[in-house]
Parts: C-alpha cells; structure tokens; sequence
C-alpha cells in the first residue's frame, strides 16, 4: 500500500496544526471564561475572531455556539448532585427554558443570518447591557431580599427568568448577564441568581447546539473542522470549570457593577479596534 500523500493535502494538515488549531484552543478559552460571567461569551468570541483576522463564515458560526457546549459540560460535572433527584429544582429550570426554545427555534435563522457575527450589534449590546447591568445592582441594593433557595422561584418568577434569557440571543447581550439580571429583579440572591443562571444554561445551550449542528448538516464537516471543534470543546469546559469556580467564590463580597464598567470599557475598544 502506498504512504504517499499529496503535497496539497500534507500543507493542508500542516496548516490545519499550526494555525487552525492554535486558534480553536483561544477561542476554547475565551469561551470558557466569558461563558458565566455577565459579558457575553458571543461578544468575545467575535472580538476575537475578528482581531484574528478569522473570517466568519458558517463553520466558524457553528463552531462557536458548539464549543458553549463544552462550557456547559462543566456545569454539569460541578452540579450533577446538587439537581439529580431535585424535581422542585429541575421543573423550574424547564419553565425558564421555554420561552428561550419558543423564541430560538422560531427565530433561529434570522438570528444565525443577520445578528451572528455583526460587529454592530455586538457593539450596541454590550455598551448598553453595561448600563444596565450597572443600574440593577443599585436597584438591587434597594430592595430586601426574602427568596434564599432557587427551589423556592415560583413558576411565574421562573418564567420571567426565562424571558429574560431569550433576549440574550442578541449577540452581545449576554446569557448569563440577562439571567442574573432576572433573577435579581425577581427576588433572588447573587449566588442564587447566578447558580440559577448556570443551570438553565443546561438545557439551553445543548438545545442551540444540537439545532444549529444539525442545520449545519454535522456529518458533512471535514476531519479537520471536527478536530477543531473537538479542541474548542475540550480547551472550553476546563477553562470553565475555573470560572464557574471563581465567580462564585466572587459574588461572596462583591457586586457585579465592574462587569457592567468592563462592558462598556471593552465596546469603546471595540469600536476603535474593529469598527473604526
């Protein structure tokens, strides 16, 4: 049997490894950051693809709602036994998640079309998410708390929650902030807000992923998109697993009012760098 590999074919591993690769891993790892904290997982990998001079084309559009998978896959292993058996607390995530799986699949090819990978709408998103953000916590401030346990939303508040989510697929808006925002307003503490938001982001993400793989037809990607993907996700869920870990240990004696500044710090960035 012959080894002889075509020259095109040899370059194209070798490019495949030293560039395609490399960049899978960053982008893993932004994801893997920005995916639970109030900035926009969405926003940063587009700033990035962007400052990476990655074009944005379907595969990279796919690959980069398929790696929050990875991030997800993190939740999972750190609460599997916090929501295993907790019914109250599982039937509550399920209601947060419909409005989110009405919307998206209504919506999912006008979203994928013309807001996934626009600079400008990213831009927009993530100055005024900023504000608001910014401006709940010190409506936040001003309000007694009385809810201390997520399995205590009602199913109305849970809603709302979910709501809330849904305007997230915006680029740029950000699935954790808008959820962390709506369970702030609706009653609940930082932790239980946040912890709420990384449960619902379960069934969410894996339900964005497998719609979008499929409408991207997965069994037709190359050998080489699929060993990005595969880095992407791996790079993303240990990197997350750091995260999650961080933010919680965080909220316990601060306030999200620099994520709303960093927001705002980093469109401005994004307008000189990529906009202007």
């Amino acid at each position: 049997m012959s080894m002889y590999i075509p020259l095109s074919h040899a370059l194209k591993i070798l490019y495949t490894y030293l560039v395609e690769l490399p960049y899978a891993l960053i982008l893993g790892v932004v994801e893997g950051i920005t995916e639970f904290l109030p900035i926009s997982s969405t926003g940063h990998l587009i700033f990035v693809s962007n400052l990476l001079r990655i074009e944005q084309t379907e595969f990279v559009k796919t690959f980069e709602i398929a790696i929050q998978s990875g991030a997800i896959l993190a939740v999972v292993f750190l609460y599997f036994r916090t929501v295993f058996g907790n019914f109250e607390l599982i039937k509550r995530i399920l209601v947060a998640f419909v409005p989110t799986a009405i919307i998206g699949f209504t919506l999912y090819k006008f979203i994928k079309q013309y807001l996934i990978g626009s600079s400008e709408v990213v831009l927009l998103s993530l100055f005024l998410g900023g504000i608001v953000l910014i401006a709940v916590e010190f409506i936040f401030k001003a309000k007694s708390q009385k809810l201390t346990a997520k399995s205590q939303l009602s199913y109305e508040k849970a809603f709302v929650i979910g709501l809330f989510q849904s305007v997230s697929m915006i680029p740029g808006i950000s699935r954790a902030a808008a959820t962390i925002i709506g369970g702030l307003l609706v009653g609940l503490t930082r932790k239980e807000a946040v912890e709420f938001s990384f449960l619902l982001a379960v069934p969410t993400m894996l339900a964005a992923t497998a719609l979008d793989l499929n409408q991207s037809n997965f069994l037709q990607l190359t050998s080489y998109q699929l060993t990005a993907l595969t880095a992407g996700f791996i790079t993303s869920f240990a990197v997350a697993l750091i995260s999650i870990k961080w933010l919680l240990k965080y909220i316990q004696a601060n306030t999200f009012i620099p994520f709303g500044i960093y927001r705002i710090i980093i469109s401005i960035l994004y307008f000189f760098l990529i906009l202007k």
